[in-house]
C-alpha cells in the first residue's frame, strides 16, 4: 500500500489529491512542519520533519514523502509524475512526446511560479500581508510571477487543459502551484483563461475530497 507522510496543510496536499484520482488505497503518517513547534525535538512534540524518525526517511527534513513497496521518494511534484506514470489512465502520458509535455510543464511551475506564488503564501501564513513588508513582498511576488502567468494564459487560449484534451498530473501540479497565489483575485481576473481553467482543476471531486481532508486538520497546532 502507498504511504504518505505529511499532512494535508502542506504540499503533501498534491500527492494526497492526485492519489484521490487515481482512486489509490493510501495510509496517511501526518509529519508536521518544524517550524510549526516551538520545540520540534522535544520529547512530546508530534512527529514532525526534524524528528529523527522522520529525517531517517528523507534527510533533507521536508514533507511529503511516500514510500510505495521499496520505493521512497520525496519531492511532491516528482511524487505525482511517479503515480502518474505507474497507475497509467487519462492523468498520464499516452505517448512519450505527452510524457514529456507533463515533465516540461511540471519542471515550469516548480522553477519560474513556484518561487513567487509560495512567497505570497508564506506572507499570509505569518500574517504579514497587511504590513508594510508583506505587501511589499506580495507586490514583489505577483510581479515576478507576470511573465509566468502571460505564458500560460497564452497557452490556454483555445485549450481546456495543459496536454491534451484532458486533465492531467500536469494540470493538478500546476494547479497546486498557482493554489499559493489565488488570495490576489486582481491576477487572476486579470488571465481570465487561467481563472476559468483553475476553477475547472478545483471543481473536480477529488480536490475537494482533499480539500474536505484540509479543513478537518487543525491550523494551530
Amino acid at each position: 500500500m502507498l504511504t504518505i507522510y505529511g499532512v494535508y496543510r502542506s504540499r503533501a496536499s498534491r500527492v494526497y489529491w492526485m492519489a484521490e484520482e487515481l482512486g489509490l488505497e493510501f495510509r496517511s503518517i501526518p509529519v508536521l512542519q518544524a517550524r510549526r513547534l516551538a520545540d520540534p525535538l522535544a520529547e512530546e512534540a508530534p512527529l514532525n520533519t526534524h524528528s529523527p524518525d522522520f529525517t531517517a526517511l528523507n534527510p533533507m527534513a521536508q514533507i511529503p514523502s511516500i514510500r510505495d513497496g521499496d520505493l521512497v521518494m520525496h519531492e511532491s511534484l516528482a511524487i505525482n509524475l511517479y503515480l502518474a506514470r505507474k497507475h497509467g489512465g487519462p492523468l498520464s502520458g499516452q505517448t512519450v512526446e505527452e510524457d514529456g509535455l507533463l515533465t516540461m510543464w511540471t519542471i515550469w511551475a516548480a522553477s519560474q511560479v513556484e518561487p513567487h506564488s509560495v512567497r505570497i503564501v508564506l506572507t499570509y501564513d505569518n500574517e504579514l500581508e497587511n504590513s508594510d513588508d508583506g505587501k511589499q513582498t506580495i507586490a514583489a511576488a505577483c510581479y515576478g510571477l507576470r511573465r509566468p502567468f502571460a505564458a500560460l494564459e497564452g497557452h490556454l487560449s483555445g485549450r481546456q487543459w495543459i496536454v491534451g484534451d484532458r486533465f492531467t498530473v500536469a494540470d493538478l501540479n500546476i494547479a497546486e502551484v498557482l493554489r499559493y497565489a489565488q488570495s490576489e483575485t486582481d491576477l487572476f481576473d486579470a488571465h481570465p483563461n487561467i481563472k476559468a481553467w483553475i476553477e475547472r482543476c478545483q471543481s473536480r471531486p477529488a480536490y475537494k475530497a482533499m480539500q474536505a481532508a484540509r479543513s478537518k486538520e487543525p491550523v494551530e497546532v
